[in-house]
């Protein structure tokens, strides 16, 4: 008689090795797609200063055309994915990502670079969704919420990651190198998927085209408005048409999906008070932290004479801030309510923001991150909250859309962030330079007053989101700490 061998002592089954060899790939892939966020900030002075030639409102562009592609295409996305199979449109999405680094480090021009840019958020889109759905079919009922865990604690590396391992390349590399070093990456993320994912079985998804279409284009026509509107003019033909085509768009948008029998994103979830409050409460976040980002790689090399790789570590423990925060977000909530806890964690990020905008040459370094970690509180005890609002406020069979909604908001308000503070930094920037200030002084005043009209915003948005989660928690919705795991994909910065 023969019985079959017990593993050795410590010894990993294939299938529990298999498990996690798909689990670090999936959160591989979304680290990298996030971590080109951060690291594209560290890039700007070597770029604004290459043979490019690119105006400030080019240089927004360059960064912006990535997160709003990937803000854009998020939702349908995700739609795409279930219709035509996961494992397929995360392969994509990955071959779509290296190809868009790939164009922008061979680019000899700006708009070349521009496209290769866009073409690197669209491949993000596709493959941040995709890792997920991949990472819940392969972990057993009782893994599932340590993968979610570990999936969004990807996500909040990726920020530091992108600024250290940014860092090291600008530091001894043009900015070119930042590109050339996704290539090989999403080669081997590409091999490595194609080897360890799992088929996930296809679900009946419905494709809204038109209404993907109209909210893209919308939010195209209003950052082009913010964006060009210091170079050609205010009141110029082309900025108010593209404020009021952004207009139009986004009301054709609510009509096509009060329509449409599977709109992209059905305007009717925002009658819900807490889910509009939890929506512009995620946006308005994002929009003050990646003003932050934008402005400190500049602020940090233009104005401290920081090198890249200085640069890149010194906002590191913004991130480790936030993570040591978040977990308690959700208990003080629990403890005196969503609206106290969002409505002050928002004006911590406020207050932040108008602390950095006292900040000059002289500063030392331990106050500047001072200044930094009260926004790391802040939004580590805002965005778990504000994620927790719009959970509960989304009725079951539409939980993927509300989903897609919050990832859609981080990277539409992160993209507005950039786009506002950057808009205010080059007039006055400008303005200081054209009447005879020294250029770090210049950037200095322009940084200041960048950080104030961000904090403006952060705070009168943030009281309309507090008055918005004082409504009363439907009677169905999950319990606070249903959030708390999920939080931390709040963190992408």
């Amino acid at each position: 008689m023969t019985t079959s061998a017990a593993p050795p002592t410590g010894a990993i089954s294939p299938r529990r090795a298999r498990r996690r060899s798909v689990t670090a790939a999936m959160c591989a892939c979304v680290l990298v797609a996030q971590s080109l966020v951060a690291a594209m900030n560290l890039a700007i002075p070597k770029i604004a200063a290459s043979g490019l030639h690119p105006t400030p409102a080019q240089l927004l562009w360059i960064v912006d055309s990535y997160v709003l592609v990937f803000a854009g295409l998020l939702i349908p996305a995700g739609a795409l994915g279930d219709r035509y199979g996961r494992k397929g449109t995360l392969l994509t999405g990955l071959a779509v990502f290296g190809t868009g680094t790939l164009v922008s480090a061979l680019a000899p021009t700006l708009p070349v670079l521009l496209t290769g840019r866009a073409v690197s958020g669209a491949g993000a889109a596709l493959l941040v969704p995709a890792t997920m759905s991949v990472l819940l079919h392969a972990s057993p009922p009782g893994r599932k919420a340590a993968a979610v865990a570990v999936w969004s604690l990807a996500i909040g590396v990726g920020g530091m990651a992108g600024n250290a391992g940014g860092a090291l390349i600008l530091q001894y590399l043009p900015w070119q190198g930042l590109f050339w070093g996704y290539v090989p990456l999403a080669v081997l993320l590409l091999a490595w998927v194609a080897r360890s994912a799992p088929r996930v079985p296809r679900q009946t998804a419905a494709l809204d085209l038109p209404g993907s279409a109209l909210l893209a284009l919308g939010s195209f026509a209003l950052l082009f408005g913010i964006i060009e509107g210091p170079g050609l003019g205010w009141a110029s033909a082309p900025v108010l048409g593209a404020f009021a085509l952004a207009l139009l768009l986004f009301a054709v948008f609510v009509r096509h999906g009060l329509r449409a029998a599977h709109p992209v994103l059905d305007p009717r979830l925002f009658r819900l008070p807490r889910l509009r409050a939890g929506t512009a409460g995620i946006a308005v976040g994002f929009f003050g932290m990646f003003a932050l980002f934008y402005v400190n790689a500049q602020f940090l090399q233009y104005v401290k004479g920081y090198p890249p790789l200085r640069t890149g570590f010194a906002i590191v423990p913004l991130a480790f801030g936030m993570m040591a925060v978040t977990r308690y977000g959700m208990r003080l909530a629990q403890r005196i309510g969503e609206a106290r806890t969002s409505g002050a964690a928002l004006l911590l990020v406020a207050v932040g923001l108008l602390l950095l905008a006292t900040a000059d040459a002289g500063t030392p370094y331990l106050r500047y991150l001072a200044y930094l970690l009260v926004m790391a509180v802040g939004a580590g005890l805002a965005l778990p909250t504000l994620s927790h609002a719009i959970v509960a406020s989304v009725p079951a069979h539409q939980a993927g859309m509300g989903s897609g909604l919050q990832g859609a908001a981080r990277e539409l308000g992160a993209a507005l962030g950039i786009a506002v503070v950057g808009t205010a930094l080059s007039v006055r920037y400008a303005a200081g330079t054209g009447h005879g200030t020294s250029t770090a002084a210049a950037f200095t005043d322009a940084a200041a007053l960048g950080y104030r009209i961000a904090a403006a915003v952060v705070l009168v948005v943030g009281a309309a989101v507090t008055v918005g989660l004082r409504s009363r928690r439907p009677a169905d919705a999950p319990p606070v700490e249903a959030a708390a795991t999920p939080a931390l994909d709040l963190k992408s910065t």
